[in-house]
Protein backbone atom coordinates (compact mmCIF):
# COMPACT_ATOMS: atom_id res chain seq x y z
CA UNK A 1 0.00 0.00 0.00
CA UNK A 2 1.15 3.82 -0.87
CA UNK A 3 0.40 6.69 2.30
CA UNK A 4 -1.57 8.93 0.57
CA UNK A 5 1.30 11.74 0.62
CA UNK A 6 3.86 9.45 -1.45
CA UNK A 7 4.91 11.25 -4.51
CA UNK A 8 6.17 9.05 -7.55
CA UNK A 9 10.00 9.95 -8.40
CA UNK A 10 11.12 8.74 -11.99
CA UNK A 11 14.35 6.75 -11.73
CA UNK A 12 14.84 6.02 -15.21
CA UNK A 13 13.11 6.99 -18.81
CA UNK A 14 13.42 5.05 -21.70
CA UNK A 15 12.24 4.43 -25.20
CA UNK A 16 11.83 1.27 -26.07
CA UNK A 17 10.14 -0.27 -29.62
CA UNK A 18 6.53 0.53 -28.45
CA UNK A 19 7.29 3.60 -26.54
CA UNK A 20 8.09 5.10 -23.77
CA UNK A 21 9.08 3.31 -20.26
CA UNK A 22 9.89 4.97 -16.74
CA UNK A 23 10.28 3.18 -13.35
CA UNK A 24 8.94 5.22 -10.67
CA UNK A 25 9.39 4.50 -6.85
CA UNK A 26 6.83 5.92 -4.74
CA UNK A 27 7.66 5.34 -1.25
CA UNK A 28 9.41 1.75 -0.84
CA UNK A 29 7.75 0.61 -3.90
CA UNK A 30 8.71 0.24 -7.37
CA UNK A 31 6.47 0.80 -10.62
CA UNK A 32 6.66 0.46 -14.20
CA UNK A 33 4.55 2.84 -16.36
CA UNK A 34 4.18 2.09 -20.40
CA UNK A 35 3.81 5.25 -22.37
CA UNK A 36 2.03 6.81 -19.52
CA UNK A 37 -0.28 3.60 -18.15
CA UNK A 38 0.13 2.65 -15.21
CA UNK A 39 1.39 -1.50 -15.73
CA UNK A 40 2.59 -2.57 -12.59
CA UNK A 41 4.11 -2.36 -9.49
CA UNK A 42 5.91 -3.76 -6.46
CA UNK A 43 3.24 -3.57 -3.69
CA UNK A 44 1.31 -7.05 -3.82
CA UNK A 45 2.52 -9.92 -6.00
CA UNK A 46 -0.09 -12.46 -4.99
CA UNK A 47 -1.43 -12.79 -8.41
CA UNK A 48 1.80 -12.86 -10.64
CA UNK A 49 2.25 -15.69 -8.08
CA UNK A 50 -0.84 -16.92 -8.88
CA UNK A 51 -0.41 -17.06 -12.35
CA UNK A 52 2.49 -19.79 -12.37
CA UNK A 53 1.31 -21.58 -9.59
CA UNK A 54 -1.99 -22.39 -11.24
CA UNK A 55 -0.85 -23.33 -14.05
CA UNK A 56 1.87 -25.68 -12.62
CA UNK A 57 -0.94 -27.58 -10.68
CA UNK A 58 -3.59 -27.42 -13.37
CA UNK A 59 -0.67 -29.49 -15.14
CA UNK A 60 0.11 -31.89 -12.84
CA UNK A 61 3.70 -32.81 -14.33
CA UNK A 62 6.89 -33.71 -12.94
CA UNK A 63 9.13 -30.31 -13.77
CA UNK A 64 7.22 -28.70 -16.62
CA UNK A 65 8.92 -26.08 -19.26
CA UNK A 66 6.78 -22.56 -19.00
CA UNK A 67 7.37 -19.99 -21.48
CA UNK A 68 6.53 -16.16 -19.17
CA UNK A 69 5.49 -13.14 -21.07
CA UNK A 70 6.94 -10.53 -19.63
CA UNK A 71 9.53 -9.87 -16.77
CA UNK A 72 7.51 -7.13 -15.49
CA UNK A 73 8.47 -6.38 -11.72
CA UNK A 74 9.72 -9.89 -11.56
CA UNK A 75 7.48 -11.44 -9.34
CA UNK A 76 6.46 -14.65 -11.74
CA UNK A 77 10.10 -14.95 -12.39
CA UNK A 78 10.48 -16.04 -9.73
CA UNK A 79 7.97 -17.99 -8.13
CA UNK A 80 8.56 -20.31 -11.14
CA UNK A 81 12.25 -20.62 -10.00
CA UNK A 82 11.56 -21.15 -6.76
CA UNK A 83 8.77 -23.61 -7.32
CA UNK A 84 9.41 -27.06 -9.51
CA UNK A 85 9.71 -25.94 -13.23
CA UNK A 86 12.26 -27.45 -15.50
CA UNK A 87 13.16 -25.19 -18.12
CA UNK A 88 11.89 -21.56 -17.96
CA UNK A 89 12.00 -19.18 -20.83
CA UNK A 90 11.10 -15.10 -20.78
CA UNK A 91 9.83 -13.38 -22.76
CA UNK A 92 10.80 -9.32 -22.64
CA UNK A 93 10.50 -7.07 -25.43
CA UNK A 94 11.81 -3.72 -23.00
CA UNK A 95 15.45 -3.72 -22.74
CA UNK A 96 15.29 -1.18 -20.11
CA UNK A 97 13.05 -3.49 -17.93
CA UNK A 98 16.01 -6.15 -18.70
CA UNK A 99 18.56 -3.69 -17.32
CA UNK A 100 16.11 -2.39 -14.64
CA UNK A 101 16.72 -6.37 -13.35
CA UNK A 102 20.15 -6.90 -14.45
CA UNK A 103 21.50 -4.19 -12.43
CA UNK A 104 18.85 -2.02 -10.72
CA UNK A 105 16.87 -1.96 -8.32
CA UNK A 106 13.91 -4.52 -9.49
CA UNK A 107 16.96 -7.58 -8.94
CA UNK A 108 15.60 -7.72 -5.76
CA UNK A 109 12.23 -8.69 -7.11
CA UNK A 110 13.46 -11.53 -9.50
CA UNK A 111 15.47 -12.27 -6.65
CA UNK A 112 18.61 -14.13 -8.53
CA UNK A 113 16.32 -15.76 -11.12
CA UNK A 114 18.24 -14.72 -14.27
CA UNK A 115 20.72 -16.49 -13.32
CA UNK A 116 19.41 -19.73 -12.46
CA UNK A 117 20.71 -22.32 -15.22
CA UNK A 118 17.26 -23.68 -16.36
CA UNK A 119 16.42 -19.40 -16.97
CA UNK A 120 16.77 -18.44 -20.42
CA UNK A 121 15.76 -14.85 -21.40
CA UNK A 122 14.60 -13.27 -24.84
CA UNK A 123 14.46 -9.78 -25.97
CA UNK A 124 11.74 -9.94 -28.27
CA UNK A 125 8.07 -9.03 -28.83
CA UNK A 126 5.85 -12.02 -27.57
CA UNK A 127 3.47 -12.59 -29.94
CA UNK A 128 6.78 -12.53 -32.81
CA UNK A 129 8.50 -15.23 -30.96
CA UNK A 130 5.16 -16.95 -30.60
CA UNK A 131 4.63 -17.10 -34.02
CA UNK A 132 8.19 -17.38 -35.31
CA UNK A 133 9.32 -19.89 -33.17
CA UNK A 134 8.66 -23.88 -32.91
CA UNK A 135 9.40 -25.19 -29.40
CA UNK A 136 6.31 -26.16 -27.47
CA UNK A 137 6.13 -25.58 -23.30
CA UNK A 138 4.09 -27.66 -20.74
CA UNK A 139 2.41 -24.02 -19.87
CA UNK A 140 2.43 -20.43 -21.66
CA UNK A 141 2.15 -17.72 -18.12
CA UNK A 142 1.48 -14.35 -20.21
CA UNK A 143 1.14 -10.70 -18.26
CA UNK A 144 2.28 -8.24 -20.82
CA UNK A 145 -1.05 -6.05 -20.22
CA UNK A 146 -3.41 -5.12 -18.51
CA UNK A 147 -5.86 -7.87 -19.32
CA UNK A 148 -6.77 -8.71 -22.53
CA UNK A 149 -9.57 -5.73 -22.90
CA UNK A 150 -7.16 -3.26 -21.53
CA UNK A 151 -3.54 -3.44 -23.35
CA UNK A 152 -0.57 -1.17 -22.90
CA UNK A 153 -0.03 -0.90 -27.03
CA UNK A 154 -2.65 -0.97 -29.67
CA UNK A 155 -0.66 -4.11 -31.11
CA UNK A 156 -0.75 -6.13 -28.06
CA UNK A 157 -4.71 -6.83 -28.91
CA UNK A 158 -3.91 -9.21 -31.87
CA UNK A 159 -2.38 -11.49 -29.06
CA UNK A 160 -5.71 -12.15 -27.69
CA UNK A 161 -7.22 -12.26 -31.54
CA UNK A 162 -8.34 -15.62 -33.18
CA UNK A 163 -4.71 -15.48 -34.69
CA UNK A 164 -2.60 -14.73 -31.51
CA UNK A 165 -4.60 -17.69 -29.53
CA UNK A 166 -4.19 -19.90 -32.25
CA UNK A 167 -0.34 -19.17 -31.87
CA UNK A 168 -0.63 -19.74 -28.89
CA UNK A 169 -2.43 -22.94 -28.64
CA UNK A 170 0.55 -24.26 -31.44
CA UNK A 171 2.99 -23.36 -29.01
CA UNK A 172 1.88 -25.59 -26.21
CA UNK A 173 2.14 -29.35 -25.42
CA UNK A 174 -1.19 -31.48 -25.78
CA UNK A 175 -2.28 -30.91 -22.41
CA UNK A 176 -0.78 -27.65 -21.97
CA UNK A 177 -2.17 -25.07 -20.15
CA UNK A 178 -2.15 -21.14 -20.97
CA UNK A 179 -2.38 -19.00 -18.20
CA UNK A 180 -3.25 -15.21 -18.94
CA UNK A 181 -3.13 -11.96 -16.01
CA UNK A 182 -5.84 -9.28 -16.01
CA UNK A 183 -6.69 -6.41 -13.81
CA UNK A 184 -10.53 -7.37 -14.26
CA UNK A 185 -12.17 -10.40 -15.68
CA UNK A 186 -13.14 -10.68 -19.06
CA UNK A 187 -16.04 -13.09 -20.08
CA UNK A 188 -15.81 -12.00 -23.48
CA UNK A 189 -12.35 -13.50 -23.39
CA UNK A 190 -13.28 -16.55 -22.17
CA UNK A 191 -15.46 -16.76 -24.74
CA UNK A 192 -12.60 -15.95 -27.15
CA UNK A 193 -10.65 -19.05 -25.61
CA UNK A 194 -13.73 -21.48 -26.60
CA UNK A 195 -13.92 -20.24 -29.68
CA UNK A 196 -10.27 -21.10 -30.31
CA UNK A 197 -10.64 -24.50 -29.20
CA UNK A 198 -9.60 -24.18 -25.42
CA UNK A 199 -10.62 -26.67 -23.09
CA UNK A 200 -11.54 -25.88 -19.36
CA UNK A 201 -11.74 -22.22 -19.51
CA UNK A 202 -12.20 -21.07 -15.98
CA UNK A 203 -10.91 -17.41 -14.04
CA UNK A 204 -9.11 -17.45 -10.90
CA UNK A 205 -9.76 -13.94 -9.06
CA UNK A 206 -7.46 -12.23 -6.08
CA UNK A 207 -8.74 -9.85 -4.35
CA UNK A 208 -7.55 -6.39 -4.22
CA UNK A 209 -8.14 -3.67 -1.80
CA UNK A 210 -10.11 -1.67 -4.12
CA UNK A 211 -11.93 -2.08 -7.12
CA UNK A 212 -12.53 -5.44 -9.23
CA UNK A 213 -10.05 -8.36 -8.37
CA UNK A 214 -6.92 -9.32 -10.56
CA UNK A 215 -7.93 -12.48 -12.21
CA UNK A 216 -5.66 -15.25 -14.09
CA UNK A 217 -7.89 -16.76 -17.21
CA UNK A 218 -6.83 -20.85 -17.17
CA UNK A 219 -7.05 -22.77 -20.73
CA UNK A 220 -6.08 -25.86 -21.89
CA UNK A 221 -4.90 -27.23 -25.08
CA UNK A 222 -6.44 -30.62 -25.65
CA UNK A 223 -4.68 -33.59 -24.84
Amino acid sequence: MFAQDDAPVVLDRQDGPAGEVVLRRRGREYEIIANGCFLMDTSDGRSERLLVDAAREALGRDRPSVLLGGLGVGFSLARAAATGWGRIVVVEREAAVVGWHRAGPLAAYSAGALEDPRVTLVEDDLLAHLRAGSAAYDALCLDIDNGPDWTVTENNGSLYSPSGLDACRNRLTPGGVLAVWSAQPSAAFEAALRSAGFERVHTLEVSVIRGVPDVVHLAHRAP
